[in-house]
């Protein structure tokens, strides 16, 4: 039976390397589409908000379809918007009289995929049999970072062979993957969040519970903080730094990738013996002083190894803050789980904003923009401090 469950999982893993793609392939245009379609910074950071305010909005209207539609049915809809998505943006820019809304359509389009893989694969994880839920979410989650390194490595060899003006080729290969993952999605088994007879909590009572909302900043900081680096590392690494656009990806966006989704491997492997909250405390303060480093450092390589260092800090927070929050409202349901992805949504649309609005306030200086996201960590170790004193308060 649990080997059934194994392609669920599996299918799973590949859900969020889609989401990966979604997340992560656009960013890497971003100054090409600036020189080509003569869009300015300003309008380029509005894909970033725009992608993940979609997907907020998503989480929050999911909360009243997908029980009622199910699990499968949505999780199949998600593949087909993000293939859909990917694909139209080959198509639209060049069609419309204005390229940027061409571009604002079908990033709308993945992004309501995205936002839906986003509410839809941690509880089905979740819910099937599992001996550390722990480890298999931070396992989950690490596939997200090995789908944004993927997409690095394997577009940036793409644009040294073929050229960056071939990219549509690239954008539709990458299209294949939630295609044919919808089809597994129609005949892997999937498991109830909650047994028979059992109701998950209603927004009313989450919204009562003083837990819920600490959970829900921290998910807020856990996402800004991650994408605050990873959005603007590719334009950072070249333009910030001056170096090529090949080395730039590799070295700041991959390894960035790479490092988080190590730190997310290394606690699904090991994550029985590690304390969680004292993992993601120290993962906090190592975030802070990478934040500093990016920002600070006067030679170029040392703020590349920040930003990579920065990677490795950020992985057990958005996986960590779904795991508390699983542990202290177990009933929770989709809609616990749809208010935190909305949480982390509003984080990743937040944080590259703010980066992307102090930078473009000071000259396109973006290590002044990037030193302005260190209060993301900071308000994220405040809310584990918060979520411990709540629970040793309620002897929970």
């Amino acid at each position: 039976m649990k080997n059934q469950y194994d392609k669920t999982i599996a299918a799973c893993f590949v859900g969020y390397i889609v989401q990966a793609v979604v997340n992560n392939f656009t960013p890497l245009l971003f100054l090409f589409f600036q020189r080509r379609y003569r869009i300015p910074l300003s309008q380029i950071t509005l894909l970033v908000t725009f992608n993940f305010g979609i997907q907020l909005l998503i989480d929050l209207v999911s909360v009243g379809f997908v029980d009622k539609i199910g699990y499968r049915a949505s999780m199949i809809t998600a593949h087909i918007l993000s293939a859909a998505g990917l694909v139209l943006l080959t198509i639209l820019p060049d069609i419309l009289p204005a390229p940027f809304a061409g571009i604002l359509i079908a990033v709308m389009i993945y992004a309501v995929g995205g936002g839906l893989l986003e509410v839809l694969v941690s509880p089905v994880v979740e819910a099937c049999p599992s001996d550390n839920k722990e480890k298999a979410m931070s396992m989950l989650h690490s596939f997200y970072c090995w789908g944004h390194a993927g997409v690095i490595i394997i577009s940036t060899l793409f644009f040294h062979a073929a050229g960056i003006e071939n990219w549509k080729i690239l954008a539709v290969f990458w299209a294949l993957i939630p295609i044919g993952n919808a089809l597994v999605f129609a005949r892997v088994p999937i498991v109830p969040l909650l047994e028979d007879g059992e109701s998950g909590l209603e927004l009313k009572e989450l919204f009562g519970m003083k837990v819920f909302w600490i959970l829900f900043v921290m998910m807020i900081c856990a996402g800004a903080s991650e994408q605050a680096v990873s959005q603007w590392a590719s334009p950072f690494a070249e333009k910030g730094l001056g170096i090529s656009k090949t080395a730039g990806d590799l070295a700041g966006p991959m390894a960035f990738a790479v490092l988080m989704g190590m730190s997310r491997l290394f606690y699904g492997k090991y994550g029985d013996r590690i304390h969680l909250e004292r993992f993601m405390v120290y993962s906090s303060c190592l975030c802070i002083l990478s934040y500093l480093g990016i920002s600070l450092f006067p030679v170029s390589q040392l703020s590349l190894l920040a930003c990579a260092v920065c990677g490795l800090s950020v992985g057990i927070m958005w996986p960590g803050t779904f795991s508390k929050a699983s542990a202290a409202l177990p009933k929770g349901g989709t809609a616990m789980f749809a208010l935190l992805a909305l949480g982390g949504d509003i984080g990743c649309s937040g944080g590259p904003t703010l980066v992307g609005m102090v930078s473009g306030a000071l000259g396109d200086d973006l290590k002044t923009g990037i030193l302005a996201g260190i209060v993301f960590p900071a308000l994220l170790l405040a809310g584990i401090i918060l979520c411990r004193k709540q629970k040793e308060r309620t002897g929970s």
